[in-house]
C-alpha cells in the first residue's frame, strides 16, 4: 500500500484490510470484487490484485509458507519486485539486505554527493550496492526503516532539516554547500568542483554533468538530480450517469465493469466511450453504448453536465459528464452480465475509482434538491508526530562504521 502512496492516506485502508483479512488464508479466499471494493480510492489498483494473487499462491502452491528470502520472494510471488522483496526479507525475516526506495535514493545521493541521473542503470546499480554495504547485519529491518524515515521526515526533497540530521557530519552534499559558501566570493560562478572525481578519467559518471551548474539557492537539494518527466498523455472520455430515479424499490444508477486487464482493471464505472476532445460525435457514441446495455433510451433527455479532469500516473483523462434519467416508474431493468443497477448508497461502497466518484459529484450537483458540495471521503492524518530517537540512533551508529570509501 505504501508504494506510491503516503502513510497518512494508507493508515485507514491498512486497518480496514487487516480487520477484514487478518491472515493469508482469509485474503486467498476473498473475491477480486471484494479486494477492489476495499482498495477503491487508493489508486494503482493492480497492487491489490497482486496482493491477493500472492496470497493464493502461498496458500495453494506453497503450503501456506511465505518465502523468507529476498530472492525467493521476488522469484515466487507475483508483483513483488526488488525493493518490496528486500524490504519484506529484512523487516520481517531479518535478512541482511539493503533497500532502495525514493527516500533512500535521496539520502544516498546527498550523503555521497551523487549528481548524475539516479534513474540511470549505472547510478541505480551504485545505489543498490551502497545500500547493501551500509545495511547493519544484526538489525537490517531497523536500519532500512530508519533510512527510509530519514528521507521521509528529515532529508526531504525541499527544505531538508539538515541541522537535525544524524548523519550530517558524513554528508558530502552538506560539505559541498559549506565549500561553495566559503568560495563564493573567491571563485567565478559556475566553476566546476572535481575534487571527488577520479583524476584523468574524464567526466565522472556519478557527478552532475557540467551543463548543470551548482544552484546556490538549493543547497543540498542540488542532489539528487531532478529528472525531467514526460508529461502524461491526454485522453478524453464521455461518460453517462444513467439513473432510474422512480424505480420500484428506490432509485438506481447503472454501472458497468471494466475489462480484467489494463487501466482500472475489474473496477466498475458509468457507461463510457472514448471521445475526441471536440466532442462532435460524443452524444451518438454514448447513446449507442447506453443502448447496448439497457436497450432503447430517450435520446432527447441526455444532458451534458460538465467535465472532470483526473490524472493517473501516465494519463491525464478528461471526462465529459452526461446525465440521463429514466423517469418512468418501472421495475429495475434486467441488464446483461458485466452491468448492475445500484442504489446511491451502494455506489459509494462499490469498487469504483476516485474518478468515477468525481463524475458522480458533478451529476449530484445538477440534480434538484441536492447540494453541490458533497462530502469527501476522510483520510487520517498524522499531526504532532515526532520522529523517534531510536531511528536516529540506528542511523548514527550504523552509517559511520559502514560508510564505504
Amino acid at each position: 500500500m505504501l508504494q506510491q502512496t503516503q502513510v497518512a492516506t494508507v493508515i485507514d485502508y491498512y486497518n480496514r484490510w487487516m480487520q477484514k483479512w487478518p491472515t493469508l488464508q482469509d485474503l486467498a479466499s476473498a473475491s477480486l470484487e471484494e479486494v477492489n471494493q476495499l482498495w477503491a480510492g487508493l489508486g494503482y489498483y493492480s497492487r491489490g490484485r497482486r496482493l491477493q494473487e500472492g496470497a493464493r499462491k502461498v496458500v495453494e502452491e506453497l503450503g501456506g509458507h511465505m518465502p523468507r528470502t529476498a530472492e525467493t520472494l521476488q522469484w515466487l510471488l507475483p508483483g513483488v519486485g526488488r525493493y518490496t522483496a528486500r524490504a519484506i526479507a529484512s523487516i520481517a525475516f531479518g535478512q541482511a539486505t539493503g533497500v532502495v526506495d525514493g527516500n533512500v535514493v535521496r539520502v544516498l545521493c546527498r550523503v555521497r554527493a551523487i549528481g548524475a541521473d539516479p534513474s540511470s542503470t549505472l547510478v541505480s546499480q551504485q545505489l543498490w550496492s551502497l545500500a547493501q554495504q551500509l545495511v547493519e547485519p544484526t538489525r537490517p529491518g531497523d536500519f532500512n526503516q530508519a533510512a527510509m524515515e530519514l528521507g521521509a521526515t528529515v532529508c526531504t526533497p525541499q527544505r531538508p532539516l539538515c541541522s537535525q540530521c544524524p548523519v550530517q557530519s558524513l554528508c558530502r552534499a552538506r560539505q559541498r554547500v559549506e565549500r561553495e559558501q566559503l568560495s563564493a566570493s573567491r571563485s567565478p560562478p559556475g566553476s566546476r568542483d572535481v575534487e571527488e572525481c577520479a583524476p584523468n578519467t574524464g567526466q565522472c559518471q556519478l557527478c552532475a554533468p557540467p551543463t548543470e551548474p551548482w544552484d546556490q539557492t538549493l543547497g543540498v537539494a542540488n542532489f539528487p538530480r531532478k529528472v525531467s518527466r514526460r508529461p502524461p498523455r491526454e485522453e478524453c472520455s464521455a461518460t453517462c450517469v444513467l439513473e432510474q430515479p422512480r424505480a420500484l424499490g428506490g432509485a438506481r444508477i447503472l454501472l458497468v465493469q471494466r475489462p480484467n486487464s489494463g487501466l482500472l482493471a475489474g473496477l466498475w464505472e458509468f457507461p463510457s466511450v472514448t471521445a475526441e476532445p471536440s466532442g462532435q460525435h460524443q452524444r451518438k457514441a454514448l447513446l449507442r453504448e447506453l443502448q447496448s446495455w439497457v436497450g432503447p433510451v430517450p435520446a432527447t433527455r441526455l444532458r451534458h453536465l460538465g467535465q472532470v479532469v483526473h490524472t493517473f500516473s501516465h494519463i491525464k483523462l478528461t471526462y465529459q459528464v452526461y446525465g440521463l434519467a429514466l423517469e418512468e416508474q418501472t421495475p429495475v431493468a434486467i441488464v446483461p452480465p458485466g452491468a448492475r443497477w445500484l442504489t446511491r448508497e451502494e455506489f459509494h461502497t462499490a469498487a469504483v475509482s476516485t474518478a468515477m466518484k468525481k463524475v458522480f459529484r458533478v451529476y449530484e450537483g445538477q440534480q434538484p434538491g441536492t447540494c453541490k458540495g458533497s462530502k469527501r471521503s476522510q483520510v487520517s492524518t498524522l499531526s504532532g508526530w515526532k520522529k523517534p530517537s531510536a531511528g536516529q540512533q540506528v542511523l548514527d551508529s550504523f552509517f559511520r562504521p559502514h560508510i564505504p570509501c
